[in-house]
């Protein structure tokens, strides 16, 4: 959802000011404490260094700029840009800070341009703030746009450049100083130039609204960690055998950085507002509702169009109960479906992959995970296979779990041993369709559109590159952000309590792609998922009309994809 501009206090415990900056000594020691978090758990090390050329354990010159550092939120700084320097949208260095400021408004890219695309008016009031969505943002302090950007951009870090582009263009108008170390030394106002839709330029001094109270400096004793900054990924109700809970770790694909300053992000309802001529609605009025669903005419063919805004939901069990009986209606009443993933943040592997096989009729290849095979995880394999003896499963699962054990060893036995793609849903890569309770297969089978854009990551990646690898349906929309692994969150620096997000797999698809320079590879990370049509929202008369144009041009490429896929028969 659109993060709200009137902020509320923070209720989380903030870290108070110590008395002293961190002594070198404890710099360094921090630095090479985070480094090793890196250097034991990353599992996309040699994808790194190979395709973008940063070596992560080469950190000889990053040692010297911490020594260097004149002050602890500078450190912090040296921190980030260590991390950010891995361009993955699942690995960020956050700071223990509770501690934000707003303008009451934000931005977004639309046309390539910095525009305003929500305004609080309780914060800022039209007769004293006439400036209206649409409008772009010059400047603020004196600085322009693209020098606020180049400097948000190692904050901002997300895989791809346009996903990282829009990232440092919300925070120019939106600090947290949770990813910003000084994002709160601002004044108490900021001089913003907007220009108007008929070219105008006016000048706005607006207050900043600040909230938490914000770190200047660490000091030579830790002060005790706040509980609000203690993370952990979330397995959900995943419905695993108990022999596959051990690896509940690794089903964690949904991207970490907070990004619904941007609208629609995780939200049930489309972003665009205007609906297609005639549609009916059917799932999205009911809070229990995990998904938003209906139906249209266009070009004489009734077209499905179900809405999918994250792969987390809090209960797996119910949202796959919803989205089976919207299945069974849209194969007995559409001649073909859309499946909006557009904003999805991502979530847990398994459910993912739980919906593809509701619209793959066939068994397919499922998502293959590389994995940095650690003393923790070859113990998670161990226990797994100890359950699945002890819980007397079948001889054959006995087997499969056995193998996967010895492929993890095998790994671990290695000098930075990643294993090759292994299954984590099931107990191989082979996927077999949704089936009902005769055993008919339930999936739907009629033409089927993915929309995806750059802000779908994670396991919006893995979704529709499960269907464009089993070529089950057209994708459109934007390539994908390209956050291609499990995530998880470690106590990273011990002094300056920082916390570090790290991607401790890597998600291995059916075929290699590429993309701009980028070496062909069977990966989703920094690659994503390419549209087979190109369908932008992101234009300011979207914006202004709600997405018209879009929508229109939606429905046209739905009805050519359905006569495309017919006359294939």
């Amino acid at each position: 959802m659109k993060r709200p501009i009137a902020f509320a206090v923070l209720a989380a415990a903030t870290i108070l000011p110590a008395a002293a900056q961190m002594t070198r000594e404890q710099k360094l020691a921090d630095f090479q404490q985070l480094a090793a978090v890196y250097a034991k758990n990353y599992a996309p090390y040699e994808w790194k260094r190979d395709a973008l050329s940063f070596d992560l354990f080469r950190i000889g010159p990053w040692l010297e700029r911490a020594a260097r550092s004149k002050d602890d939120l500078e450190f912090y700084d040296v921190c980030i840009e260590y991390v950010a320097s891995l361009n993955d949208a699942h690995d960020v260095f956050e700071l223990p800070s509770g501690f934000y400021a707003s303008l009451g408004f934000s931005v977004d890219l639309y046309d390539g341009q910095v525009v305003i695309d929500q305004i609080t008016r309780t914060t800022l009031p039209l007769k004293d703030y006439p400036f209206a969505i649409g409008d772009e943002l010059v400047s603020l302090d004196g600085k322009p746009v693209e020098e606020w950007i180049r400097a948000n951009w190692k904050y901002s870090m997300s895989a791809n450049d346009l996903s990282t582009r829009r990232t440092a263009a919300w925070f120019i108008t939106y600090r947290p100083q949770v990813y910003i170390p000084r994002a709160h030394e601002i004044g108490e106002s900021a001089s913003v130039v907007i220009r108007r839709e008929n070219g105008d330029e006016e000048t706005y001094t607006i207050p900043w609204q600040k909230r938490g109270t914000p770190i200047t400096v660490v000091g030579p004793v830790p002060s005790p960690k706040a509980a609000a900054f203690q993370k952990a990924a979330r397995a959900g109700d995943s419905g695993l055998p108990g022999y596959l809970r051990p690896l509940a770790g690794l089903y964690n694909l949904r991207r970490t950085r907070v990004t619904d300053a941007t609208l629609g992000i995780g939200a049930r309802s489309p972003v665009f507002t205007v609906r297609p001529q005639g549609f009916t609605q059917r799932l999205g009025r009911s809070s229990s509702d995990t998904f938003y669903s209906g139906t249209f005419t266009a070009g004489g063919f009734r077209i499905g169009y179900l809405r999918i805004p994250d792969y987390d939901p809090p209960s797996q069990a119910l949202a796959l109960q919803q989205f089976d009986t919207e299945i069974a209606y849209f194969k007995e009443n559409t001649d073909g479906l859309i499946l909006d993933q557009m904003r999805n943040p991502g979530g847990n592997a398994c459910y993912t992959q739980s919906l593809a096989a509701r619209v793959i009729a066939e068994p397919f290849r499922g998502m293959g995970f590389e994995i940095r095979a650690t003393a923790a995880w070859l113990w998670a394999f161990a226990d797994s296979l100890a359950l699945a003896r002890q819980q007397k499963a079948e001889q054959w699962i006995i087997d499969m779990r056995e193998a996967r054990y010895k492929d993890v060893e095998m790994a671990y036995l290695e000098n930075r041993g990643r294993t090759g793609p292994l299954a984590l849903c099931g107990l191989s890569l082979e996927v077999e369709p949704a089936k009902d309770r005769s055993g008919r297969v339930a999936a739907y089978d009629k033409p089927l559109m993915v929309l995806v854009d750059e802000m779908s990551s994670s396991a919006a990646d893995m979704f529709p590159a499960l269907i464009q690898d089993h070529g089950r349906g057209s994708i459109a929309g934007v390539r994908t952000m390209g956050a291609g692994g499990s995530v998880a969150y470690y106590d990273a620096t011990s002094y300056s309590e920082g916390i570090a997000s790290v991607t401790i797999s890597l998600m291995n698809r059916k075929w290699p792609t590429d993309f701009e320079g980028v070496p062909p590879a069977p990966y989703l990370e920094n690659i994503g998922v390419k549209p087979d049509l190109d369908l932008d929202y992101m234009t300011r008369d979207n914006l202004k009309t709600g997405g018209k144009a879009f929508v229109d041009g939606l429905a046209a490429a739905m009805v050519d994809h359905i006569k495309a896929r017919r006359a294939l028969q």
